[in-house]
């Protein structure tokens, strides 16, 4: 990072975990506190739609103790937001092992602070693996001797946070719930807001150090917490407390029922059975925020909901959806939505893609499966929808807001991204997005269809139309790239 960028006296601070959830918001907050920061990552491409002008990128994974030794070379603070819970039941020997390659790499660089974000709990109590390694993480990084502020937090309400996702899907999906007896444990949660807020306060806290136990002003029940939800949203919901015999039925029910997999669902259940509330006050006396109160939380994760200003979910910590999909196509989920994906590489640049993609539609069709699309449309009209009638306005241009067909202009960000949301009448809410990324051979596409479905009957009509989708979507990013590279001869390979 330039002088200019950050300003020669601001402290090099390196923020790890920064395609994840947290990490991924904190960069640009780190930013603008005049720090020069540096991020590590084990896929740099990764973060190549993150404009973040003048953050340093590290290639490597810490577990490697030659990559973490680079990524602390010269460091004054490290923020440590690393986790492995999806990786399996074996998370907690890799969370212990690079959290020893990271605390001895970080006293021999001569870190000054390590802040690190862990669970909230109470170790007199027995607690789920889960929480237990997220103490040990922090008891092994304040071992090496570097000072460490260890804030622990239980649910953080946020747009897009794991901890949100499950309480929206849940209680948006079921209007009767027979919940297990997990619900009516204790949790005390707070909001993103309030805990970016103790990330950077104690960047510049010069006595911080030890155990803070960070939470908002509410003592909730989880069944509290859904039906608070629902308040907000206005919905009526009933939930049932009944003894489940399998502990393992609830997390198998949310992998069911919510994006949530079972691998992350599974150790977050095993934690609500444990309350999780704060015994020491020590935060809100040594820092100055002042948590807000559950409702405003939800309140303000909806409203970024709605106006599509998430800036990073609980997925994005994820390396892969579906390991063992060829990766031009998948099928997972995003944000509480179902979405396919597919990506190919282009030998034309972005520019080009970028225009090959705002041409589609209107009087020249679709290019892939084009008689699907006027059935689709026909369909929709005659149920009272927009149908395909209202076309395109410009041949080749496009603006925020305007009809395209059944879509909308949601987002176009020229030559990087344009995003479509359907108006036809669906049992749910669908997207088609195109991102286009520089590549060293022209261009990298990704063509993403998501849908939100509105229960059971929006389950139903995405896999009911899954085997259309498995030539309608992979042909129509092939005849993107066709057309990009047909207006870009010089520079086409084929």
């Amino acid at each position: 990072m330039s002088d200019a960028a950050g300003g020669a006296a601001g402290p090099r601070v390196l923020v790890t975990g920064a395609t994840g959830y947290i990490g991924g918001r904190l960069v640009e907050r780190v930013c603008n506190q005049g720090a020069r920061v540096r991020c590590v990552t084990r896929d740099a491409r990764r973060l190549d739609s993150r404009r973040w002008p003048g953050v340093e990128l590290i290639e490597g994974d810490l577990a490697d103790e030659n990559a973490s030794r680079r990524a602390l070379d010269g460091i004054d603070v490290a923020y440590y937001l690393v986790h492995s819970m999806a990786s399996g039941k074996a998370f907690p020997e890799r969370d212990r092992q690079i959290a020893q390659i990271f605390a001895a790499a970080a006293r021999r660089a001569g870190v000054s602070r390590i802040i690190y974000l862990g669970g909230l709990g109470d170790p007199a109590e027995t607690l789920s693996d889960h929480l237990d390694s997220r103490h040990e993480v922090g008891r092994i990084l304040a071992a090496s001797g570097v000072p460490v502020v260890e804030f622990r937090a239980a649910i953080i309400v946020g747009s897009g946070s794991v901890s949100f996702e499950l309480i929206r899907c849940l209680t948006e999906r079921l209007p009767i719930m027979i919940a297990p007896r997990w619900v009516e444990s204790r949790c005390q949660p707070i909001g993103i807001r309030n805990v970016l807020e103790y990330l950077i306060e104690a960047l510049g806290h010069p006595d911080a150090e030890g155990i803070y136990e960070i939470a908002g002003p509410d003592v909730l029940t989880y069944r509290q917490m859904m039906l608070g939800y629902a308040s907000v949203r206005g919905l009526h919901r009933v939930i049932f407390v009944l003894p489940v015999p399998h502990p393992e039925w609830s997390s198998r029910f949310i992998d069911l029922v919510t994006p949530i997999p079972y691998a992350i669902a599974q150790p977050l259940v095993a934690g609500l059975h444990t309350d999780l509330v704060v015994h020491d006050d020590r935060a809100l006396r040594e820092f100055q925020v002042r948590p807000m109160g559950y409702r405003a939380a939800v309140e303000l994760a909806l409203t970024r909901v709605a106006s599509d200003e998430i800036e990073t979910t609980w997925t994005s910590s994820l390396a892969s959806f579906g390991a063992d999909q060829a990766p031009e196509r998948q099928l997972a989920v995003h944000e509480g939505m179902l979405f396919e994906r597919h990506r190919v590489r282009s030998s034309a640049r972005p520019e080009a893609v970028f225009d090959a993609v705002c041409a589609l539609g209107g009087d020249a069709g679709w290019p892939s499966g084009n008689t699907l699309w006027q059935i689709r449309g026909f369909i929709d009209r005659i149920s009272g929808g927009v149908g395909m009638r209202r076309g395109r306005r410009h041949p080749r241009q496009l603006r925020i807001g305007e009809p395209l067909d059944f879509w909308r202009v949601e987002a176009l960000e020229a030559p990087h991204l344009l995003r479509l949301r359907a108006e036809m009448k669906l049992p749910g809410t669908a997207w088609l997005q195109f991102e286009i990324l520089p590549d060293a051979e022209g261009s990298r596409i990704e063509q993403t269809a998501f849908f939100d479905p509105h229960g059971l009957p929006g389950y139903l009509y995405w896999y009911a139309f899954l085997p259309f989708h498995r030539f309608l979507f992979p042909g129509l990013i092939r005849a993107v790239r066709r057309s990009a590279e047909a207006e870009s001869p010089e520079t086409s390979t084929s």
